[in-house]
């Protein structure tokens, strides 16, 4: 098996939000709320790619996965509750967006994303990497935290209280 991540082109972007589309069924067949209002939707997937922050997940010559790396501060994390964030003012990137294809399930291709978006982080001189999931979304917190990350506390995206996440951290 051949596998390896790249920056997202506008020719992805059909096959990615085909994959985020993928993602929002299996998030809604677990009964989480989190991608269940349209986002993000093709418009935020092109931004991603448009600012060259979307990495696309290429397995056996296929788009297995899709995430963006955000390399400026996330507001969202500005306001950290019930906890904080060490070396809170080091500059950080932040993984969002992140979804790999139904097919590919159960092949640990995520270890082997996040390892590499971790790297493309370190080589673009950031220290740390902070990301967010839903509290009910088991599977991506068991994800985050074998990765390495630490849970850090309570965000809450776009200061609406209704939504909360939990945060984590990696330094590297």
């Amino acid at each position: 098996m051949s596998k390896y991540i790249r920056q997202a082109v506008n020719a992805d972007l059909p096959a990615m939000m085909a994959v985020i589309e993928q993602g929002k069924q299996a998030l809604a067949a677990d009964n989480i709320p989190q991608w269940q209002d349209g986002y993000p939707e093709a418009s935020d997937i092109q931004a991603d790619i448009d600012a060259q922050l979307a990495w696309v997940l290429i397995v056996d010559g296929k788009l297995a996965g899709t995430a963006a790396l955000l390399t400026t501060p996330d507001p969202n994390y500005a306001q950290i509750y019930h906890g904080s964030w060490e070396q809170a003012t080091t500059p950080y990137t932040s993984i969002h967006r992140i979804a790999i294809a139904s097919g590919y399930h159960g092949q640990h291709l995520t270890d082997f994303y996040f390892s590499n978006l971790l790297t493309i982080s370190y080589q673009l001189g950031f220290r740390q990497v902070r990301i967010d999931t839903h509290l009910l979304n088991k599977r991506m917190q068991y994800i985050i935290t074998k990765t390495g990350f630490d849970y850090r506390g309570i965000v809450y995206m776009d200061n609406d209280a209704t939504d909360q996440r939990n945060a984590y951290q990696i330094l590297l």
